[in-house]
């Protein structure tokens, strides 16, 4: 894998940025390494520690910053030391925008790794209109947008609903119940959902949305609504606490995934660590990754980031994305001009990476990801038997108009067949 020497441990000198210790000097196999610190380059991180999504952001920090770490191991940027800007926006989109700003005034951030809602990233690209920059969103979301100040690592729907969906068709009584956040992300993949499980025979029983301040009554009231419906799923979208909530309230009213399952795009290894196990067994969830892939560069990163933090890694579908992209940035500054957006820019559309989830690139026709999707069901450890996956790298399509199992067969099977060609 790129950017990743063995490392020999060390007690470098610390440096703190925000709530962050971050290390200057580092020891590679073969001796030690100094970055040159006189002429660093610079990247802006932006994932909250605090706030309601912080479950999830925590993962997409701690991978972002140890990539970064392999990063300076291996040399750094043409051995220019990759320095963070860090912020903390507590999961606000309004401090999102702020402190995207902020990093960018300068003009020495040319890249900001960040975000996790719909929208936050939609304030930062409102920054973005106005400060150059590009910004590398590592999460999951609705489709229908393009930024040339953006980059997409995240899966569309056609990459984890259809097959999401296809699973519960061929698998389950196709009578569910739609739940979630409610904002634009919950919103569509719930829109998406119910047009594909109708368009295979199934049912929509009930569709309710909380806010993220929602509390237990409330929750307990939809799980009420919910055993009165008897569906045979539940299509979960609740994000960040929220979704640790929902969870609860559920298995605290007496329900597990024998009586009704829950099927979800959000629920990860990084939610499955706040939850009660007994909430949580038996659940399905579609992502690009999970950290029981057996594949070889998975069990590599797995290991040295045991070795280097002294503890496992908390990893979940954004977390991959999270450390992926980071790697794709660096290659590409390494490639071309760590100084300049429009080289930046070229170099990741240019490249191919071998991320844990399997070999990723951006589509340079809609600045969006192929992925690896997968099925898994969450085992009483808080990790996932994985029960399906595709055989290639899906090809993202983040504008399609309508969703449906049976229509448009060509489109789908293309979807799911299409292997890359990978630079």
């Amino acid at each position: 894998m790129l950017g990743t020497p063995s490392v020999t441990p060390c007690r470098p000198e610390q440096r703190t940025i925000g709530k962050l210790e971050l290390p200057i000097t580092y020891s590679l196999k073969g001796g030690p390494h100094k970055m040159r610190r006189d002429d660093p380059v610079y990247i802006g991180v932006m994932f909250s520690q605090t706030g309601w999504t912080a479950v999830t952001e925590k993962s997409m920090l701690s991978a972002t910053m140890f990539a970064i770490d392999e990063i300076n191991q291996s040399g750094g940027i043409n051995g220019r030391e990759l320095i963070p800007v860090y912020r903390d926006p507590a999961g606000e989109p309004a401090a999102y925008k702020a402190m995207a700003a902020d990093i960018l005034a300068d003009g020495k951030v040319k890249v900001i790794l960040g975000c996790y809602t719909s929208s936050q990233r939609k304030a930062v690209l409102t920054a973005l209109d106005k400060e150059a920059g590009i910004l590398c969103y590592p999460a999951q979301y609705e489709g229908f947008e393009y930024s040339e100040s953006a980059m997409y690592f995240g899966a569309v729907p056609n990459q984890n609903s259809l097959l999401l969906a296809r699973y519960l068709l061929e698998n389950h009584s196709p009578r569910i119940y739609i739940v979630g956040s409610d904002y634009i992300w919950p919103r569509e993949s719930g829109r998406i959902m119910g047009d594909l499980i109708r368009s295979g025979g199934g049912e929509v029983l009930g569709e309710r949305y909380l806010g993220q301040q929602a509390k237990r009554p409330e929750m307990d009231s939809l799980i009420a609504d919910i055993m009165k419906c008897r569906p045979d799923i539940i299509f979960n979208n609740f994000v960040g606490q929220s979704n640790l909530d929902f969870y609860n309230a559920y298995a605290g009213n007496g329900l597990d995934a024998g009586q009704i399952m829950v099927a979800s795009l959000t629920t990860s290894e990084a939610d499955l660590q706040e939850i009660d196990p007994k909430a949580a067994v038996g659940h399905i969830t579609a992502a690009t990754y999970f950290a029981s892939q057996a594949n070889p560069a998975n069990i590599s990163l797995l290991e040295r980031y045991k070795t280097a933090r002294g503890e496992p890694a908390h990893t979940n579908m954004c977390w991959d994305a999270a450390y992926t992209q980071t790697h794709m940035v660096a290659q590409a500054m390494r490639n071309g001009s760590a100084d300049s957006i429009g080289s930046i820019r070229a170099g990741i559309l240019g490249t191919s990476f071998e991320a844990p989830q399997g070999r990723v690139a951006i589509d340079p026709s809609n600045l969006h990801c192929y992925v690896w999707p997968k099925i898994g069901i969450v085992r009483s450890d808080g990790q996932f038997d994985i029960v399906a996956q595709t055989k290639n790298a899906i090809r993202p399509i983040p504008y399609m108009t309508t969703y449906s199992i049976n229509s448009d067969e060509k489109t789908a099977a293309d979807t799911i067949s299409h292997t890359p060609e990978w630079t």
